[in-house]
């Protein structure tokens, strides 16, 4: 999958161009409208991020001239701008979802998903499953075994991208990066603390393990 990411915030741009491809996507990123304009209107892209606050052209007004052109890739909108009629003003635009700044990687990323399944009409999958643990995307609800588990929600979040991820080990960075705002200081240990409680109410309770730490490099949630 391509994405065209139109952001001309350095800090921004590379946190979440690094999150893509850490999902496996390839991005491109444009600094400027105008320039994700022509990028958008030369090449074919599955999705593209578009900020609004832009220099030499506004997003509002690259994503107008994209659906005037007949450019109907799906385009997720990011944003300080927070009330309701900004939101409004960049739907009618031809913006397909909006998403406020700051933001936590990891809603980006299923918005971004959500949107090239909608538009490949690939059907959204409703639940994650690893051995007896269950997660429901849409009521929000964890079990195991069939025992409700209670999670706040950036235990939530974590289980989520580590269940998104079975099977693979993910890095203390890579999960900052999803499950924290990309202001968020990455010198601190919470990472460690979020997984010891995540443990703490998915594991502990259990004969069988499920998170795994991989020394050196990170977590992997498997059997």
């Amino acid at each position: 999958m391509h994405v065209l990411l139109i952001e001309d915030d350095d800090t921004i741009a590379e946190f979440v161009a690094r999150g893509l491809r850490e999902a496996g996507f390839a991005v491109d990123r444009a600094a400027d409208g105008e320039e994700g304009l022509v990028a958008a209107v030369d090449q074919a892209y599955d999705v593209a991020v578009v900020d609004l606050m832009l220099p030499k052209r506004e997003g509002l007004s690259v994503i107008e001239e994209l659906r005037r052109k007949g450019v109907m890739m799906p385009v997720l909108i990011l944003s300080a701008r927070q009330t309701v009629d900004d939101r409004v003003r960049g739907l009618q635009a031809g913006g397909d979802d909006y998403l406020t700044k700051p933001f936590a990687f990891a809603e980006l990323l299923a918005r971004v998903q959500a949107l090239v399944r909608r538009a490949s009409r690939t059907p959204e999958p409703t639940t994650l499953t690893v051995e007896d643990l269950v997660l429901d995307l849409l009521s929000r609800r964890v079990s195991r075994a069939g025992t409700h588990v209670d999670l706040r929600p950036r235990e939530f979040a974590l289980l989520e991208y580590l269940m998104r991820n079975a099977g693979k080990v993910v890095s203390k960075t890579m999960i900052l990066s999803h499950v924290w705002e990309y202001t968020f200081d990455p010198q601190t240990n919470i990472v460690d603390v979020l997984v010891s409680r995540l443990r703490d109410k998915i594991d502990r309770p259990f004969e069988t393990k499920l998170i795994h730490t991989v020394r050196g490099v990170g977590y992997v949630l498997r059997a």
